[in-house]
């Protein structure tokens, strides 16, 4: 007789083409040649090596700001210090406004827009490329003597020829002469331009990516030189920038870095004001909303030259109107310090802006410092303009507003950017955003270019975090598993590590995906404490050096112990989805062998049986037996549940041959249950369940994604209880992203809606369009 009595209490019907044809131990295998080989420049650990090098850049530039053109006139002078083990012969520099030039790469391999739908917007971004005179002109490029350097501009890069090769530790100093025409960011989707307010007949100027700029040259790539199309962004070197921005009088003026001559560009009364921002925690006006409407007025021919040096940065943008309100705050760095957070708007901003946007600098710094390292720069700047968001160091773009009216939505209301804009918590994420940029990449100066998640989707993830920490319930975007489901199960994808330039549905892919997969390691496979932890020493090994993707994968594990990479496989190299379906759970028992117990429990499970349809319906027919009792015999009334001394007999002999721990383990009273997970969508996950006992006893446990080691398919778990189980939920908390919930509960649940009802509208005919005298005359 079996040990084991066998009830199957639940089943589904299970489709194996639905299955992802990859094993378990592909989906486990060790990433090993899809890293970069560790050496003593980069270790096998994730952290820096005794070899770690990166070049240094230090600018001092001269820029004018034509306020009747919309133009830059600039001179840049660049001191490169080759820190490489290798000798350079030549240096690549960014044109990035060649983007702009009518036959740039980026216009060339634009496709046709969708003129099924065609907006105003659209069609004037079209117009405005087409005839924009845009790119640099590069009026010099000279060495140090003056004397002219030979160079060769491909696009969006500039080969400048080295006069002899520039060996390791030495310094060659080189000047470029330029200018270029301002474009109109409220038309053309750019990264800086300016904004024109025609009511007052003035201009607002967010200006980026605005000067030549070296490269970076790197151990992992060499020279960082491929083109930009538009989303690639920047990889650039560290140094120390010193800019001297002339602009009208009556301009105010921020930048990246520390204002070097307040004194000679400020009034007395701002000055003063200015100066006592400085260590003030209560948010102050250095120009009131007064002024700036004042200003807006005034129409300067004189010209001021404002100073800025900023330290260790990989970048340097700046902003200037007269229609600015300024206001600034000291809040602390993270640490033992403080830094000056300032936000500079139009009245057009108003009342959003005043409000909201330095709190949000604070605030951000605040719970970023704490989850990485302290804030290292002295201010942080929050700009409103035409840009819709843009980060460089010390230095943000911003642009929600309310609308004319000063009203506002509070959270997005319609899909789509205009009116996510306009809300109060689309202004606070994006400062947020921008704000945290300044860790990720500005100081973790990652290869914006290469790979546009070590930046956009580490910081959405902090973004999120920092969301959270701003009042219950806040409506953020990105960040939790539930809202990347549409993504995860859509076409086409790419993997997350795909090179920025070549990217679909670019948001999801770059931000949302990588940031849920952040939050998803931390809340649901690390917990917070080992993900932290790790997280903090990767952003503190890396500050002010160029990670890459392996450096972190590698810190992750290195600072946890925790084997991840079948979490980097699934998530960054792949593109399949969770999709978990309790496919079948059957529930065992320990057969007695006691025959009182056991032909008992035969009979229940015999009688639970419903009669078949002919059974039912044959229930009071006569049959021939029942005619003709000659035909009966022992096995007519034979019942195989009754219990016979044979019965006794084998009980007996089973007893007498157990040891005292076999005949305590022969009557444990224990349900044992099989719950066969099967994993429709092909990314292997931890298992987070909820299972409730008879009574109302629920319990929670997380299985390790190991179980799918062996078989990343289906997998058949075994849970012992005292108790009936009554019910098993995966996922419970919505914590895996996981595709189907229709399949996650044990029973089945229904999945609940509701539905509308709606009149049907009957579409007026064109003769309702005319007047009655035109139709009413007879046809001939």
């Amino acid at each position: 007789m079996s040990l084991l009595k066998n009830i199957i209490i639940a089943a589904s019907v299970f489709s194996s083409a639905a299955l992802a044809a990859t094993t378990g131990p592909e989906k486990f295998a060790q990433l090993g040649h899809l890293l970069n080989t560790p050496t003593e420049t980069r270790l096998a650990s994730g952290a820096p090596g005794p070899d770690y090098w990166q070049q240094r850049a230090d600018y001092r530039i001269e820029v004018t700001l034509d306020d009747k053109r919309q133009r830059l006139d600039g001179l840049v002078t660049i001191d490169y210090t080759n820190n490489s083990p290798h000798t350079l012969t030549y240096l690549w520099v960014q044109l990035d406004q060649n983007r702009f030039q009518p036959d740039s790469d980026d216009m060339l391999t634009r496709t046709a827009p969708n003129f099924d739908k065609f907006p105003y917007g659209t069609m004037a971004h079209l117009l405005e490329r087409q005839d924009f005179d845009g790119g640099f002109k590069i009026d010099a490029v000279t060495d140090a003597n003056g004397q002219p350097l030979a160079h060769t501009i491909n696009k969006t890069m500039m080969r400048i020829e080295l006069p002899e090769p520039l060996a390791p530790a030495a310094q060659f100093t080189f000047s470029i002469d330029w200018d270029h025409n301002i474009i109109d960011a409220t038309t053309v989707s750019a990264r800086g331009g300016y904004e024109y307010f025609e009511a007052d007949d003035n201009y607002l100027y967010e200006i980026a990516q605005w000067y030549p700029r070296i490269a970076a040259y790197t151990d992992y790539q060499g020279w960082q030189n491929k083109q930009f199309l538009g989303n690639g962004e920047f990889t650039l070197e560290l140094g120390d920038f010193e800019v001297l921005i002339t602009a009208p009088a009556d301009h105010i003026v921020t930048a990246t870095g520390v204002l070097q001559n307040a004194d000679e560009v400020l009034t007395a009364a701002q000055l003063e004001r200015y100066q006592r921002a400085q260590t003030s925690s209560e948010q102050l006006f250095i120009v009131t909303p007064a002024e700036a409407k004042q200003n807006e007025k005034s129409r300067s021919r004189d010209q001021k030259t404002w100073r800025f040096f900023a330290e260790n940065v990989r970048d340097f943008a700046f902003a200037s109107s007269r229609k600015f309100i300024w206001d600034a705050q000291a809040v602390p760095n993270g640490g033992s310090g403080t830094v000056l957070a300032m936000s500079l708007y139009p009245n057009e901003a108003e009342p959003l802006w005043s409000q909201y946007s330095t709190p949000a600098i604070a605030h951000t710094i605040e719970v970023y410092s704490r989850y990485t390292f302290e804030y290292p720069y002295p201010v942080s700047i929050s700009v409103n303009g035409p840009v819709g968001g843009m980060e460089y160091p010390m230095i943000t773009f911003n642009k929600p507003r309310p609308y004319p009216d000063q009203t506002y939505w509070d959270v997005r209301q319609v899909a789509g950017d205009k009116t996510w804009e306009r809300s109060k918590y689309g202004l606070i994420s994006v400062i947020i955003h921008e704000v945290g940029h300044n860790y990720f990449p500005m100081i973790v100066n990652s290869d914006e270019r290469q790979w546009t998640w070590m930046d956009e989707g580490m910081n959405t993830f902090l973004q999120f975090v920092t969301e959270q920490e701003w009042e219950d319930g806040y409506p953020s975007r990105r960040g939790e598993p539930e809202n990347i489901i549409e993504y995860m199960t859509s076409s086409p994808q790419v993997p997350i590590m795909t090179n920025s330039e070549t990217i679909h549905q670019f948001g999801n892919n770059a931000y949302g995906k990588p940031a849920t997969a952040l939050n998803i390691l931390r809340e649901s496979i690390m917990g917070r404490e080992l993900f932290d932890y790790a997280f903090r020493e990767f952003a503190q090994r890396w500050m002010f050096k160029r990670p890459t993707p392996a450096d972190f994968f590698r810190t992750m594990e290195d600072a946890s112990a925790v084997d991840l990479d079948w979490f980097w496989r699934g998530w960054f190299y792949g593109t399949e989805h969770v999709d978990i379906s309790i496919a079948d759970v059957s529930l065992y028992q320990v057969d007695t062998g006691n025959p009182d117990v056991e032909k008992a429990w035969q009979r229940e499970e015999e009688e639970r049986k419903e009669p078949t349809l002919s059974q039912q319906r044959n229930a009071d027919v006569e049959t021939l037996v029942d005619r003709n009792r000659d035909l009966r015999d022992f096995y007519t009334d034979y019942d195989e549940f009754d219990v016979t001394p044979y019965d006794y007999a084998q009980f007996e002999k089973l007893q007498q041959s157990l040891t005292d721990k076999e005949r305590a383990l022969l009557a444990a009273d224990k349900n044992f249950y099989t719950v066969r997970f099967d994993n429709v969508g092909g990314l292997v996950t931890p298992l987070p369940l909820r299972i409730t006992y008879a009574g109302g006893k629920t319990e929670e446990m997380v299985i390790p994604a190991e179980i799918w080691r062996r078989n990343a398919q289906s997998v058949t778990k075994l849970f012992i209880a005292d108790r009936e189980i009554t019910s098993i939920e995966f996922d419970p908390y919505r914590s895996t992203a996981d595709a189907n919930t229709a399949d996650n509960a044990w029973p089945r649940q229904p999945k609940a809606s509701r539905f509308k009802l709606f009149k049907e509208s009957e579409k007026p005919n064109p003769m309702r369009h005319q007047d009655k005298e035109q139709w009413e005359q007879p046809i001939r």
